[in-house]
């Protein structure tokens, strides 16, 4: 038996169409006096870089771009911020806030290293990646749930 996030890359993307590898961090407790005063006191300390299929890059086996967009989460929506009580009480309806999130956050919010690449003219994620020619509004996405 694989592993779940194998098995959803594979079936996915296929053996031969993806450059996958994982990397795995180690945390443990920081050495200085002053962590046990903070609220999260656990600090990295090593890192294991694991191949799992295709040949990825050493050098683009990173968390950088899924740290970043957990911490865009984080900010957004609070339902992901520590200590909060604006929280789904039904998994389908935290699923709608996180799939509106990302619709919006990709299809409707320009961003501006983006519309810098582009010379000025606003742009997405989204139209970046070629799925759309243009800046959505929310008037776009309510259209989705009606087939319009």
């Amino acid at each position: 038996m694989g592993c779940p996030i194998s098995d959803s890359v594979e079936e996915g993307f296929g053996w031969a169409r993806v450059d996958y590898a994982m990397l795995i961090k180690m945390c443990g407790s920081s050495p200085d006096a002053e962590a046990n005063r903070r609220y999260s006191p656990a600090v990295c300390v090593g890192i294991e870089k694991r191949y799992i299929m295709g040949q990825p890059e050493e050098a683009d086996v990173c968390t950088s771009h899924f740290e970043r967009q957990n911490l865009t989460m984080r900010i957004q929506m609070r339902r992901f911020t520590r200590l909060t009580n604006a929280f789904s009480k039904k998994e389908k309806f935290h699923l709608y806030a996180v799939a509106l999130h990302f619709t919006f956050y990709n299809f409707c919010r320009p961003h501006m290293t983006l519309t810098r690449k582009n010379r000025g003219i606003h742009t997405t994620p989204a139209m970046a990646a070629g799925l759309t020619d243009r800046v959505w509004t929310v008037f776009d996405i309510l259209k989705l749930l009606h087939g319009d």
